[in-house]
């Protein structure tokens, strides 16, 4: 019998170990360390060189970027409904109201136009995740005037119209959970396209104290400043990250040749079958990081499921309506409010894409979709 294909696998690129080993023989265990700058400059570096903070998580990454904005009672965030909760907790805890949005039909990301129906003089900021690394409508939405936070935890190395996703918000967030293009087990970063805001992310970073200058030399001792939090991953997290965006280029690569191979080989049952394959925007260059088809309805998506587990392949669905869960019901989401996003959440398939899968595993998993008759 064939082994299991899980539907995702952590890449080592052989450089991690060495990296660790070399900050646990450094004395700069805890955070922004020599590998935490040896990272976020690199991170940086692909980020139209925005000021980068390594962060314990994109969720604390988001917290940040709330704080910042000094999102508070009465404000309203608009956010996608289809996208992890994270991306709307963050604001919610600091006491603003979420507004959730729709999604494109085609691309799964925020819906513009009902972005703009929903749009008020209470709007603080827009959450624009790039769904499976595809650009948002980013122009479309820097129209409507309102401060733009990129989650960006899907989209590192995809692009909208040549700028890099990530560098055109006035924050943008990062992941690094293992199940993210690049990982480092848990970990994110802050990505601060607005500079103004670089000094006090630091403080809030650090507790709320000037502790950043101080090290810097800045100031003759740090003290409390501001109300912060701990937000700093260990600098041992730090060299597994580095290892992974020095082989970035290597990562990147395979990922498309997965992405490609299932774009190509599976379009022509698509096309007979009435499935939805991942559409690109003119001007939108992807991350590979989500390869998703879409069903005619739940049972069809079910017994496709179904249909890949019998055969040793893991797929699997996604995001679930945040309007309807137990905490959007009780902030007033009702069913039918963002359709869209309720009919992808009942159709969509993740397929597996991962550094490690081998063209025979392809071979078995474009086999088993084209032989489901929905």
């Amino acid at each position: 019998m064939d082994a299991p294909i899980p539907f995702n696998r952590p890449h080592r690129t052989g450089r991690e170990v060495a990296l660790v080993t070399e900050a646990l023989r450094g004395d700069h265990w805890r955070g922004d360390g020599p590998f935490t700058q040896r990272a976020s400059a690199l991170i940086s570096a692909e980020l139209a060189g925005a000021p980068v903070l390594l962060t314990t998580s994109c969720t604390h990454a988001l917290e940040l970027s709330a704080l910042l904005l000094a999102c508070r009672a009465g404000d309203e965030i608009i956010v996608p409904s289809f996208t992890f909760v994270s991306t709307a907790s963050a604001f919610a805890l600091r006491g603003a109201t979420l507004i959730f949005a729709d999604i494109d039909d085609r691309t799964l990301c925020l819906d513009p136009a009902d972005v703009a129906r929903k749009v008020t003089a209470r709007t603080k900021a827009i959450v624009a995740v790039h769904y499976a690394g595809v650009a948002c409508d980013l122009d479309a939405l820097t129209a409507l005037g309102v401060p733009i936070v990129e989650d960006n935890a899907h989209g590192l190395f995809g692009r909208w119209r040549g700028r890099p996703l990530g560098s055109v918000g006035a924050l943008a967030t990062q992941s690094f959970h293992d199940t993210k293009n690049l990982g480092c087990g848990e970990g994110g970063a802050l990505v601060l396209n607005d500079r103004t805001l670089v000094e006090r992310a630091e403080i809030l970073r650090e507790k709320g104290t000037n502790r950043s200058r101080f090290f810097r030399g800045q100031v003759d001792k740090y003290t409390w400043v501001d109300l912060g939090s701990s937000y700093l991953p260990a600098d041992l997290l730090a060299a597994v990250l580095t290892a992974q965006l020095e082989g970035a280029a290597a990562i990147q690569r395979a990922r498309h040749h997965v992405w490609a191979r299932y774009h190509a080989e599976l379009a022509g049952w698509a096309a007979q079958h009435g499935v939805a394959q991942p559409h690109l925007p003119e001007g939108a260059e992807h991350s590979a990081h989500i390869y998703w088809l879409r069903l005619a309805d739940l049972p069809t998506r079910t017994r496709l499921l179904a249909h890949l587990a019998g055969r040793g392949i893991s797929a699997t669905f996604h995001y679930q309506p945040l309007h309807l869960s137990e905490v959007g019901r009780a902030l007033g989401g009702t069913e039918g409010a963002c359709p869209v996003t309720e009919r992808a959440a009942d159709t969509l398939v993740r397929l597996p894409v991962y550094v490690d899968l081998t063209d025979a595993d392809l071979d078995r998993i474009v086999g088993a979709v084209a032989g489901f008759s929905p």
